[in-house]
């Protein structure tokens, strides 16, 4: 299922059909910067503590390019949703693993 761009929001964490997490770290006009798990990650637990972002590059790209990309729903906390809202301290977990505080304070600027 292809995601609309009003569907997707800052800290929220959505999953492709390629079993690739994202997370949404910053929205700016018609560009974002995410934070992407490996494909082919393995299901969160239902308690998860350990996210599927250490290590990994954050990506900045245009909205509409991130929603015409396959998305399924996912359930997390017996939740089952095409998007999973973050904690305060998980988004904030995500932006450190990444490195993206940088890149986001530049396209928060322009």
């Amino acid at each position: 299922m292809r995601l609309k761009e009003k569907e997707i929001q800052v800290g929220y964490m959505y999953l492709t059909s390629a079993n690739q997490y994202r997370a949404v770290l910053a929205i700016k006009d018609e560009f974002m910067i995410y934070a992407p798990s490996l494909e082919g990650t393995s299901p969160l637990s239902l308690n998860f503590t350990n996210l599927p972002f250490d290590n990994q590059p954050f990506k900045k790209c245009q909205i509409i390019t991130f929603a015409k990309k396959e998305y399924q729903l996912f359930s997390i906390n017996g939740n089952e949703a095409i998007k999973h809202q973050l904690e305060a301290h998980q988004l904030a977990t995500i932006i450190t693993q990444c490195n993206a505080k940088s890149a986001m304070a530049t396209l928060l600027a322009d």
